[in-house]
């Protein structure tokens, strides 16, 4: 309950971009398996979300530190996807090429976002949002 008092205290933007975009776009990394790429593409797409738990757990609520884990695994995750969509010499299929260009300008937005945030938590080590 503590749990949904804090994503409700989110702005409704930030809401929306969660539940709407971010997550969706991370975990639809799981249909393309088999692809060029996919298993790694797919292991940093979804543990950047997973590792949330932690600091959900351990904060009680959505903080600053949710940004951490993006930064550990979108991080290299970005790298991993402008290889392998501008400096492979691999073939990627349409619609996977189209699903990495979109997963990359996702991310890209995410942490645009989420190295502030990370900063930020770092600085003052527990903002939480709520209640």
């Amino acid at each position: 309950m503590a749990l949904w008092r804090s994503f409700q205290c989110l702005p409704l933007r930030v809401r929306i971009w969660i539940v709407v975009i971010l997550a969706p776009v991370n975990f639809a990394t799981l249909a393309f398996l088999g692809h060029p790429g996919s298993a790694l593409v797919a292991a940093l797409a979804i543990a950047g979300i997973a590792l949330n738990i932690i600091p959900l757990w351990r904060d009680r609520g959505f903080t600053t530190a949710m940004a951490i884990p993006h930064v550990l695994c979108w991080t290299p995750l970005v790298g991993v996807l402008a290889s392998l969509l501008f400096f492979s010499d691999v073939t990627l299929a349409a619609g996977y090429r189209y699903f990495l260009t979109v997963l990359l300008a996702c991310d890209l937005l995410s942490l645009r976002w989420d190295i502030p945030d990370t900063v930020k938590w770092l600085r003052n080590r527990r903002t939480v949002h709520g209640p």
